[in-house]
């Protein structure tokens, strides 16, 4: 019986210490979730004075004009749609690009040296 009560202690320490560690997980959640809304809120507040600074560096630009368009980005020094800014397709197509090339330039040697 000596060992029956040992293991009850054990499992009332176990069950202790598990209620201990859901609480304090519970609590970094919460935690965790409130740092991801402020986060947000200071990129938000960083978008706004942004917007703030534009305005008021540049006048004469009317944002609330209908060719303002916020699904537009300036590559290049031109503006164009996001869809058509995607640096991940550029990238792609670059890489897509290089390999044409390559490959015409390795055939392009086999062809020479025959």
């Amino acid at each position: 019986m000596n060992s029956e009560e040992k293991f009850k202690g054990k499992i009332a320490d176990l069950e202790a210490d598990y209620d201990e560690l859901k609480e304090k997980h519970e609590g970094l959640e919460v935690e965790l979730e409130n740092l991801k809304s402020y986060i947000i809120q200071e990129h938000i507040n960083e978008f706004q004075k942004g917007v703030r600074q534009a305005a008021f560096f540049c006048k004469e630009v009317d944002v609330a004009n209908l060719r303002f368009d916020v699904n537009k980005d300036v590559v290049d020094d031109q503006l164009i749609n996001e869809a058509e800014s995607n640096p991940e397709e550029k990238v792609e197509k670059t890489m897509a690009d290089e390999d044409v090339n390559a490959g015409a330039t390795v055939g392009g040697d086999d062809n020479n040296a025959a």
